[in-house]
């Protein structure tokens, strides 16, 4: 082979690698930002929850630039127009924080069932996510509540298991179905 046919080749392989390396920047920049983000809003001092435009994101960073955060969808845009997105520094500063899937992993860390008393396991995703129990006693799944309004629900709802709240669902959209048994006696009041 000629020189030039090496040199051709050799820049081909640099150019494919500086792309590669900036698609894996781009994709790391998009998934990092992808989500709803729970923040609160600058205006009404209450939660919004806001999804980033990760797929600009991922495009600045893959171009070199510094990536430039901007809002794709607020719940506060169906009562108000889009706004001049002052809360994207609570985003800039603490990014992972806001994420929803964390806010809902942490609370769940250490929790118990209120029906089964066992330890909620590790919350996966995707996978089989706990529920939560209204103060009525019926049992929700977490996705089933607005983001903006979590704050709230964490505070007063509590952790049910994924057992459980299958369990509980069934019973309540089908009572037809289910045969309630008396609970055994309990085996250390027989002894006394």
């Amino acid at each position: 082979m000629n020189l030039a046919l090496y040199a051709f080749f050799a820049v081909a392989a640099a150019g494919t690698i500086f792309l590669l390396v900036r698609a894996a920047v781009g994709l790391h920049s998009y998934f990092h930002f992808r989500g709803t983000r729970l923040v609160t809003c600058p205006e009404t001092k209450r939660p919004a929850a806001v999804e980033v435009d990760a797929s600009h994101v991922g495009m600045t960073a893959a171009l070199g630039m510094a990536p430039r955060l901007r809002l794709e969808d607020c719940s506060r845009w169906q009562v108000r127009e889009r706004c001049d997105e002052p809360c994207l520094s609570q985003l800039e500063n603490a990014p992972e924080e806001c994420l929803v899937r964390r806010i809902v992993t942490l609370w769940y860390e250490g929790k118990y069932c209120t029906f089964c008393h066992k330890a909620i396991p590790p919350v996966e995703w995707p996978g089989h996510q706990p529920a939560l129990m209204d103060p009525n006693g019926r049992t929700v799944q977490w996705h089933e509540v607005p983001p903006e309004q979590l704050p709230e629900v964490l505070a007063s709802f509590r952790p049910v298991c994924w057992n459980c709240h299958v369990t509980e669902t069934f019973r309540r959209e089908h009572p037809e179905m289910v045969v309630e048994r008396p609970k055994p006696p309990d085996s250390k009041q027989d002894a006394a």
